[in-house]
C-alpha cells in the first residue's frame, strides 16, 4: 500500500478537557497506527491518561479532518467553544461541506489539504458578533474532566465483578436514553447528534421576556450569581440603565435583586440582559421580580442591604416572598402539647430554673 498522502505528526490536536488536568502528560505515539474515521485514511497515533482516576485517552481522527472542522482529535469538539459542531453550524448559519462518498471525500481532503496549514476552514473573524455571543452564553468556561471517566464494568452490570474497590472501571448501571446513540461520523458531520439537540433544545428560547402589567413592578431577579461576583460587579454593570435604589445579593442561593427607581429603566434593563448576560465568564438569566408589599421593618432588616425601602422581589409565578425578621421575632410560641400546663418544656418554666425542690440551687 502506498504511503503517499499519509499522515506524520509530532503532536496531536486536542482540547483542554481531553489533554487533562496533569502538566506533566506523557503520550506514546504510533505512527501510521490507526486509520481517520471520517476519511479512511493511516495517521499518526497518540495516546496518553489525562490523570488519576481517568480512562485512557486516544486521537481518533487525523490532523487534516480535525482542521477542517476546528474540531479536537479526540472528541471531535469545537476547539474554540467546546460545543458539537451541529450547535455551531446551527448558530453561525454555515454548511457541512465535508462530502461522505469514499470518491469525493479523498478529493475533498487533497485538494483542501495543501491550503490549510496551520488554520482551518471555520473562519470564526468573519461570523456575526450576535452569533458569536450567543455561543459564548452556552458554551463551557472551564474544561470539563467529567467527560474522562472510566467507562462502566461490563462486569459489574452482570453482577460478576470481583476486584470491588480495586476495578479501574465505573461500578454503575448504564443508563438507555437518546445519548446511548452516538457515534464519531455523526458528531463530525453534524448530523443526529444527541447531544447538540439537547443543547439546542435548551438554548430555544425566546428572545424577549413577557413584561408584567403591573407598573409597579421595578425589579429584577438575577439567578447564576457565583460568589466571584459581588454587589459592585453587578452595580457597576446595572446602573448604565438607570437609577438604582437597591440591590441584594444572596450568596447561599447564588441569586440577586435589583430594584430600579422607574420602570423604564427596569424594562430597559431586561430587554438588553434577557438571554444576553455574561459577568466574569459566568451566564447570569434575567427575570422579572414581584415586589414585596411594604411595610415596616426593623433595624437589624433594614442593614440588610442598608437601606430603608424594601429590596426583597422573588421571581414572577415563583413561590411567596418568605417571613421578614420582625414576623418571625414577634411569632407567638407554639401551643403547649396537651397535658404539660403552659410550658412545652420544663426548661421553659422561670420557676424550675435553678431549683430543686422549691429552693435555689447552688453547686
Amino acid at each position: 500500500m502506498a504511503r503517499q498522502g499519509w499522515e506524520d505528526s509530532e503532536f496531536p490536536i486536542v482540547c483542554e478537557t481531553c489533554l487533562g488536568p496533569n502538566p506533566y502528560v506523557r503520550m506514546t505515539k504510533q505512527k501510521h497506527g490507526k486509520e481517520c474515521k471520517i476519511c479512511g485514511r493511516p495517521f499518526t497515533i497518540f495516546q496518553w491518561c489525562p490523570g488519576a482516576g481517568m480512562r485512557n485517552k486516544k486521537t481518533e481522527c487525523c490532523q487534516t479532518c480535525a482542521k477542517v472542522k476546528n474540531v479536537c482529535q479526540t472528541c471531535v469538539l469545537d476547539l474554540e467553544f467546546g460545543l458539537p459542531t451541529q450547535v455551531r453550524d446551527t448558530v453561525l448559519q454555515t454548511r457541512d461541506d465535508v462530502p461522505r462518498s469514499n470518491v469525493n471525500r479523498e478529493f475533498f481532503v487533497a485538494s483542501v489539504e495543501g491550503q490549510l496549514g496551520n488554520d482551518s476552514l471555520i473562519n470564526y473573524a468573519k461570523a456575526d458578533s450576535t452569533a458569536r455571543e450567543q455561543l459564548k452564553r452556552i458554551s463551557r468556561v472551564e474544561p470539563y474532566y467529567k467527560r474522562n471517566r472510566p467507562h462502566i464494568c461490563s462486569f459489574y452490570v452482570k453482577g460478576e465483578c470481583k476486584r470491588g474497590d480495586e476495578c479501574p472501571y465505573r461500578h454503575e448501571l448504564p443508563i438507555d436514553n437518546d445519548l446511548s446513540n452516538q457515534n464519531i461520523k455523526d458528531r463530525y458531520h453534524g448530523k443526529n447528534d444527541p447531544v447538540a439537540q439537547r443543547i439546542l433544545n435548551r438554548t430555544d428560547r425566546s428572545r424577549t421576556l413577557n413584561t408584567p402589567e403591573d407598573k409597579s413592578i421595578t425589579s429584577l431577579f438575577l439567578t447564576g450569581i457565583e460568589k466571584d461576583i459581588s454587589e459592585q460587579d453587578l452595580r457597576d454593570f446595572f446602573y448604565g440603565f438607570g437609577e438604582i435604589k437597591s440591590i441584594n445579593v444572596v450568596q447561599k442561593s447564588k441569586v440577586a435583586f435589583i430594584n430600579y427607581a422607574t420602570r423604564a429603566a427596569a424594562e430597559l434593563a431586561v430587554s438588553k440582559t434577557f438571554n444576553n448576560l455574561n459577568i466574569k465568564g459566568r451566564t447570569i438569566r434575567v427575570q422579572w421580580g414581584k415586589a414585596r408589599p411594604q411595610g415596616p421593618r426593623s433595624d437589624l432588616q433594614a442593614g440588610i442591604d442598608g437601606s430603608g425601602s424594601s429590596s426583597y422581589a422573588a421571581p414572577m409565578g415563583g413561590p411567596p416572598a418568605p417571613p421578614s425578621i420582625d414576623d418571625l421575632i414577634n411569632m407567638p410560641p407554639p401551643p403547649p402539647p396537651p397535658g404539660q400546663g403552659s410550658f412545652s418544656y420544663p426548661s421553659q418554666d422561670p420557676t424550675a430554673l435553678g431549683t430543686v425542690g422549691g429552693r435555689e440551687f447552688r453547686a
